[in-house]
C-alpha cells in the first residue's frame, strides 16, 4: 500500500468523492449505467480529471455507488429507531429497503459484470442488511410488537422474496402488500 493510499482524504476530496456519486445515482436512474461519465462529472461540478481521479473506471463508479447505497440503507436504522416506535420504524425501514432494491436491480448487468472480473461489489452487503434487519427485529421483540419465533434471518428470506417477485418501480403497489402482509403476519399475536 502507498503512502498515499493509507492517508485520509482531504476535507475537499472528500466533497467531491461524495458529490460524484451523488450525481451518479441520479444520472444512472435517469439514463442508465450507459450514461456519460461527463455528464456525471458535470451534475457533480467537478472536472472529469477529478472524476476518474476518484473512479479510474466505470465499473469502479458503479460499484461506489452500490455500496454506498447499501451503507445508507443500514445507516438509517438508528435514526428510524430514534424517531419511530420500533415496529414503525421496521416498517419505514422494509420501504428503504423496497428503494434499495428497485435500485440494484437497474445495476444489476452492471454489478454482474464486476464480479466476472473478479471484483466483489457485495463483499460485506448481506452481512450489513442482516445486522440491520436484526437490530429492528430485537427492538421490536423488546418492545412486544413482533413474534418471537420469526428470526431475522427468515426476515431477510421474507424481503429477498419480495425483492425478487416486485422489484420493478411498475410493480410498487404489490411489493407494497407483500410487505404490509409479511409484517402483519410478524406481529405479536395478543
Amino acid at each position: 500500500m502507498s503512502k498515499d493510499a493509507a492517508r485520509p482524504l482531504r476535507a475537499d476530496a472528500r466533497r467531491n468523492r461524495e458529490k460524484i456519486i451523488t450525481a451518479a445515482v441520479s444520472v444512472f436512474a435517469e439514463e442508465g449505467l450507459d450514461a456519460h461519465l461527463e455528464r456525471i462529472a458535470k451534475e457533480a461540478g467537478v472536472g472529469t480529471a477529478t472524476l476518474y481521479r476518484n473512479f479510474p473506471t466505470r465499473e469502479a463508479l458503479i460499484e461506489a455507488v452500490y455500496r454506498n447505497e447499501v451503507a445508507q440503507l443500514c445507516d438509517a436504522v438508528p435514526g428510524l429507531l430514534a424517531a419511530h416506535p420500533p415496529y414503525e420504524a421496521l416498517r419505514a425501514w422494509t420501504r428503504l429497503f423496497l428503494d434499495y432494491v428497485t435500485a440494484k436491480l437497474g445495476m444489476a448487468d452492471a454489478l454482474r459484470a464486476i464480479v466476472a472480473t473478479g471484483g466483489n461489489p457485495y463483499g460485506h452487503s448481506r452481512d450489513m442488511i442482516q445486522a440491520a434487519i436484526t437490530a429492528l427485529m430485537d427492538a421490536c421483540a423488546a418492545a412486544g410488537t413482533i413474534r418471537t419465533d420469526i428470526s431475522p434471518a427468515d426476515m431477510g428470506a421474507a424481503l429477498a422474496g419480495i425483492a425478487l417477485t416486485s422489484a420493478r418501480p411498475e410493480q410498487r403497489e404489490q411489493a407494497e402488500r407483500l410487505l404490509d402482509l409479511t409484517l402483519d403476519g410478524l406481529k405479536a399475536r395478543p
